[in-house]
């Protein structure tokens, strides 16, 4: 399959293939490849260090994260998956490949995040459904020198601001391209924000599309000499970023959907109820990953359409869970915890697995939170801290069993370097505070 794709792209005049590997953070790890070698490559794995995936934030390589020092700091061989072939509109003559990591002996390297979600998503096959999900990602566009906004005031939805600057154009036209769906496009809340939305994808593609879009989008906006920023809370005073993540379920037999029941409760299916009750059921331990550093916790403050507390509710925009209405096809969940610093292969297994969990258990959907859900104090709120939400994941015996106890030793252990960091980080509001007066 991947033979042929290479034999395609040499006819169209492809000369060098990006072997792309997801990492904890979602960021794209590659190597470019002539396209006279990325036969071989793809065929025997490519080499790439195998601790690129376990990296903390910084690039650190962290002690205990699996892939380091207990392996003797060994390679890994990317093996590239043919679906994800796309030709890369804004990079010349190149095109891409996403792959996966295997140690030399053929095992996965479990604890990488393609293959965390690939684990749930089996599992989800397993019980007879195929998951549709689609990501709604919020951004800033910012002067590269002073890394500021553009402009500042709330301009949501304002058509003149919508195409202030042309990269925003160029995404919505190389992003088709590229293989992603492009439904709407719009300045967000704050100054210099933005929500471009595309069509969502089922499987692997639904994860696969996101990182496409995020790593996609940084490059056009360098390219445009902008800086795109996906940080969950970029500045005190503006709104966050998030990535609201919409979920439905299809029948693996019909292909029908599965979540939708007219005669049921909201118009959901007992599946449909049982997937939101296990999401709400794991919130607290999935929260690790849907909120995944000390910077996304910022965004969650009340009046702000970011969730605080466990909670569901129809069309409430600051409830855990918001429920879709529309027609029976349309029929789906909206979680909007997830922010824009969160893995779309990691919250979406977390997400997608405490789902199948809720369905396995056969688990009851109680009462709807009293809207808004953030005001209803009768709902368990959400962690505060992250190393709070590490500990409730460890502590979640059936998600870390769905998710691979490798994964969670190396996600954690790496998170918690990145926090004794941040404890030994003095801060300007340290100086400001204490250093002249004392």
């Amino acid at each position: 399959m991947v033979d042929q794709v290479l034999a395609g792209w040499r006819e169209q005049g492809i000369r060098n293939v990006r072997f792309e590997l997801p990492d904890m953070h979602g960021t794209s790890r590659s190597k470019i490849v002539p396209i006279e070698h990325a036969e071989r490559y793809a065929s025997k794995g490519l080499n790439m260090y195998g601790g690129t995936g376990v990296l903390d934030s910084r690039s650190d390589v962290v002690s205990g994260t699996l892939y380091n020092e207990e392996v003797a700091y060994a390679d890994q061989l990317l093996r590239p998956d043919p679906s994800t072939a796309a030709v890369v509109p804004w990079a010349e003559a190149t095109a891409r490949l996403i792959c996966d990591g295997f140690w030399a002996d053929g095992r996965p390297l479990m604890a990488a995040p393609r293959h965390v979600f690939r684990r749930v998503l089996e599992r989800c096959r397993d019980v007879g459904y195929e998951p549709l999900i689609g990501i709604e990602y919020e951004f800033y566009l910012l002067d590269p020198q002073t890394r500021t906004p553009l402009f500042s005031g709330y301009h949501i939805f304002n058509t003149v601001r919508n195409t202030w600057v042309p990269v925003i154009e160029r995404i919505v036209a190389d992003m088709r391209q590229y293989g992603l769906d492009i439904i709407t496009a719009n300045c967000e809340y704050a100054g210099s924000q933005w929500e471009i939305n595309y069509r969502p994808g089922t499987g692997m593609a639904g994860p696969d599309q996101a990182f496409s879009f995020k790593n996609g989008v940084k490059e056009l906006a360098r390219r445009e000499g902008l800086l795109a920023t996906f940080m969950t809370k970029p500045f005190a005073d503006s709104a966050g970023c998030g990535a609201h993540t919409h979920m439905s379920l299809l029948s693996r037999d019909s292909g029908e959907p599965a979540m939708a029941d007219p005669s049921g409760p909201m118009g959901f299916s007992t599946v449909g109820r049982q997937f939101m009750a296990g999401q709400l059921r794991h919130g607290s331990s999935t929260y690790a990953l849907l909120a995944p550093t000390v910077n996304c916790l910022k965004r969650r403050r009340t009046h702000t359409f970011s969730p605080t507390n466990i909670s569901w509710g129809i069309e409430d925009r600051s409830a855990f869970l918001r429920v879709k209405e529309g027609s029976p096809e349309d029929r789906h969940i909206e979680n909007r915890a997830p922010s824009g610093l969160s893995n779309p292969y990691l919250a979406s297994a977390a997400l997608l697995g405490a789902g199948v969990l809720g369905i396995t258990e056969e688990l009851e959907l109680g009462p709807a939170a009293r809207p808004p859900a953030e005001e209803d104090e009768s709902q368990e709120p959400l962690p505060t801290s992250l190393e709070e939400s590490l500990r409730l994941l460890e502590s979640d015996d059936k998600l870390v069993e769905l998710l691979g106890s490798e994964f969670i030793e190396a996600y954690t252990v790496m998170r918690r370097h990145e926090l004794a960091r941040l404890a030994d980080h003095v801060t300007d509001w340290e100086r400001d505070e204490y250093l002249e007066l004392y």
